[in-house]
């Protein structure tokens, strides 16, 4: 059996979308999942692995894996944080809330790198006992149209070592961290002050950001971040052994 650390590209995970879908002759449900993201995943130098939201994940299932991305996608039922429903709240989506929290506990249990997006980093705030406001205006002019959005990034950060105290950003979004995770810091805001990025203090590599950086094809340098997280991940863990 070949080992994690003596792969040439690393492996990392991808969250998907359970939805219906038409494709061939078929019209059924099935996990789904911009492209996008397994483009920014390859450019970066690792191997993109689907991640359906089925089944159960926790460490041991999921430490296989070199990096993990949480994607985009539907609101987190507000049933998690303990807040009542916003009627400007989508609709829960149970299995794919229960996955992705189960997947980010295991991430941070196995300090395996993860980049969190947009839905994926309000999954991770909840995950750590953290809140959300569900609406937001102004992050979302219309469906599938990004605002672009300058940030400011905070001094000494890991995002800052990445992409500099200020740059723009693609971000459709209509909800926004609230109380913050334990842990967790925020390291860019958006003019209207939202939260645009936080770090979890003392993890290897544990970054999430509001905004969709898979989205922006001549910047691959979060995705590039991860990866490499991922390889020095991986080849630890082979001296180890």
């Amino acid at each position: 059996m070949v080992s994690n650390g003596s792969r040439a590209r690393p492996l990392i995970g991808v969250t998907t979308y359970l939805e219906r879908a038409k494709f061939g002759v078929w019209d059924v449900e099935a996990a789904v999942l911009h492209r996008d993201y397994l483009d920014s995943v390859v450019r970066a130098g690792g191997n993109p692995v689907l991640l359906p939201p089925v089944g159960t994940w926790d460490a041991d299932s999921a430490s296989f894996l070199d990096g993990l991305v949480l994607a985009g996608g539907a609101d987190v039922d507000p049933a998690r944080y303990g807040r009542p429903r916003d009627p400007r709240t989508g609709p829960a989506r149970p299995e794919r809330d229960a996955v992705e929290l189960g997947l980010a506990r295991a991430a941070l249990e196995l300090d395996l790198p993860l980049l969190a997006v947009c839905r994926g980093m309000q999954v991770l705030n909840v995950a750590l006992g953290g809140t959300l406001v569900q609406h937001v205006d102004g992050h979302n002019p219309s469906p599938a149209v990004y605002e672009h959005t300058g940030i400011a990034v905070a001094p000494g950060s890991a995002l800052a070592g990445i992409v500099g105290l200020a740059t723009t950003v693609f971000c459709h979004h209509h909800q926004a961290l609230d109380v913050l995770g334990d842990g967790l810091r925020v390291v860019a805001r958006a003019p209207d002050g939202t939260v645009e990025a936080v770090e979890l203090t003392g993890a290897r590599f544990v970054l999430g950001v509001q905004s969709h950086p898979e989205a922006d094809t001549e910047d691959d340098r979060l995705f590039a971040a991860l990866v490499g997280a991922g390889r020095d991940r991986a080849a630890r863990n082979r001296g180890e052994q």
